[in-house]
């Protein structure tokens, strides 16, 4: 047998719009910085996750669930949907479940985008859509945000976004409220846009914490599917709900683009434990209560205390806050880390003086603040 073994370049055979990626970077887990430091009592404040932790009736469909998990999971979530669908005010052939919304995110540009295409979305867009896009072969295109001046700083300029928009044009992605920035957009102002969008072009409504927002501050886009068969929607059970660990979100579109993303999906790509656990947090409507009113709370003592403490916080209507140090903040994150508390750096969103903030319990945002004054001296 010849001997056919060779210096070969991997990275050279990947797909070429996979050989330019930069991999989306998770927030610090506890585990990894207790490894790091040997710090204990740790409290994250970097993935935006609900510090309330998980609902009560969630956690007993899951354990209840759980001497089954031999067996395959329902591969089209129907008990899920048909929740959904009840609760949504829509049909269930509308609805794709997802391995968290991110799923459904990549599905819709792995259905609609190839190498002629392009997809268009914000400067400071969550770091899903240009991965997804590029990951697709297509050419992503970044619309100018608001200035820093702007009532709505760092946010979706819909003008900017909407003329660069062309013939090739298959996606546009908007986010809101939005991710890293917290921003929102007015409905009446979005649905106007979206209903201004030719009808070849898929637009996608993130509402990954529609469930945080306050009067006002959120659109509910599933109401105008009627009028806009180009329109998809995008939502979690990762934030609010409470279950980021179980990794279970949705779209809902017309029936025709659910039959096309259901094309694509992988079998199964929604496990035994999140169906039940999402089914069931979706009727736990005082655990959305309490997260809901114990989120604004935090929301409004952190945003305060961040902006006594001299530093710039973008509004926001997710659970987190934006808060712009002047400087590198990367020094100022570390000796949050050495004191046990973990944020965000958003340097790969070009926010090089930001850190992004979690909104926690009371106790963890009042120790955050306590923390911070003492770094910022």
């Amino acid at each position: 047998m010849t001997d056919t073994s060779f210096q070969c370049d991997i990275v050279s055979l990947a797909a070429p719009g996979v050989r330019q990626l930069q991999p989306y970077l998770p927030g610090k887990p506890i585990s990894e910085l207790e490894r790091e430091y040997g710090v204990t009592d740790i409290i994250k404040l970097a993935s935006n996750e609900n510090p309330l932790g998980v609902s009560p009736l969630a956690l007993a469909a899951m354990q209840r669930e759980l001497p089954d998990c031999a067996l395959y999971p329902d591969g089209n979530g129907y008990y899920l949907k048909q929740a959904l669908a009840a609760h949504l005010g829509i049909d269930n052939g509308q609805i794709t479940l997802g391995n968290g919304s991110n799923d459904v995110l990549v599905l819709l540009a792995e259905t609609f985008l190839t190498p002629a295409s392009n997809a268009v979305y914000s400067q400071y867009c969550f770091a899903v859509y240009p991965i997804a896009v590029q990951a697709a072969g297509a050419t992503g295109k970044s619309a100018v945000a608001n200035s820093a001046e702007h009532a709505m700083p760092l946010g979706h300029d819909l003008d900017a976004m909407f003329e660069l928009i062309d013939a090739d044009t298959r996606l546009v992605f908007i986010a809101n409220p939005n991710n890293p920035t917290g921003t929102w957009l007015d409905a009446e102002l979005l649905r106007n846009f979206v209903k201004s969008i030719p009808g070849d072009v898929i637009v996608v409504i993130d509402e990954a914490y529609l469930e945080y927002a306050g009067q006002g501050q959120s659109a509910n886009a599933i109401n105008w599917l009627a009028d806009c068969p180009n329109l998809a929607v995008t939502r979690t059970f990762s934030k609010a709900y409470g279950l980021a660990g179980i990794r279970v979100g949705y779209c809902v579109t017309s029936t025709e683009i659910a039959g096309l993303l259901g094309r694509v999906r992988q079998p199964f790509n929604v496990n035994s434990l999140a169906l039940a656990g999402a089914e069931a947090a979706l009727g736990d409507v005082e655990f959305i209560k309490q997260s809901r009113a114990s989120n604004s709370a935090g929301l409004q003592l952190l945003s305060h205390g961040l902006k006594e403490l001299g530093l710039v916080v973008t509004p926001s209507a997710g659970n987190f806050v934006l808060a712009d140090f002047q400087r590198d903040p990367l020094p100022i994150y570390e000796a949050l880390l050495r004191a046990g508390i973990i944020v965000r750096p958003v340097g790969n969103y070009a926010l090089d003086t930001h850190l992004r903030i979690t909104v926690g319990t009371r106790e963890q945002n009042e120790a955050l603040l306590r923390v911070l004054a003492n770094i910022l001296g």
